[in-house]
């Protein structure tokens, strides 16, 4: 029985059982930062009333395995502007649905690993504060016994992006067009290497 086999067989939800199963080919294995992420996922779906079907926005404070089940379970991908990725380097996630026309902000869900709850899960806490090695096998099972204890949540209100006209130019020094955030005539790639660039 190999590990993904065990961490199942501990599971008595089906549904859980069925997502584990879906980004695991995606992922590529099931790391504790997936699994994270899908508790998170989870706890969302419930106190946002979120619909199968409905679109979500997802902004994760880190690019460690936390966004993939966003990605696989609901869509929420960088190209579609259903995923932010703001590396905080942590294990947060704040989750909204789609605003209504005309609506500035709208009720979101930060979703936080809180130190001060995975403290009583020793294994977890060990893996969670780096404080030694812990298997993946370890770790998850330590966060199904908890059960969504080991996190922190609150309700926020976000602003509701507004889609500005895209003023494309040409950058003064490669030659190439990009999008201009003011009226700069360098795009940010060369303005990122001015000094090796000798600008």
């Amino acid at each position: 029985m190999d590990e993904i086999d065990r961490i199942l067989k501990k599971i008595d939800d089906p549904t859980l059982k069925e997502q584990i199963n879906i980004i695991v080919p995606f992922h590529g294995h099931l790391s504790t930062g997936a699994f994270i992420g899908l508790q998170m996922l989870n706890i969302a779906r419930n106190l946002l009333d979120i619909d199968d079907d409905e679109r979500i926005f997802v902004t994760c404070e880190t690019q460690n395995c936390l966004p993939d089940p966003f990605q696989i379970l609901r869509g929420c991908t960088v190209g579609n502007k259903g995923l932010n990725i703001i590396d905080h380097g942590k294990m947060a996630a704040t989750i909204n649905k789609s605003a209504d026309k005309g609506e500035k902000t709208i009720k979101a869900l930060r979703i936080v690993l809180d130190p001060e709850k995975t403290v009583d899960y020793p294994v977890f806490h060990a893996w969670y504060m780096n404080e030694r090695k812990v298997s993946h096998e370890d770790a998850i099972s330590e966060l199904i016994k908890a059960d969504g204890d080991v996190y922190s949540w609150y309700f926020i209100d976000v602003p509701v992006p507004t889609k500005a006209k895209k003023n494309v130019a040409i950058c003064r020094v490669c030659g190439e067009s990009f999008i201009q955030e003011e009226n700069e005539s360098i795009c940010k790639w060369c303005e990122s290497r001015k000094n090796e660039l000798k600008l």
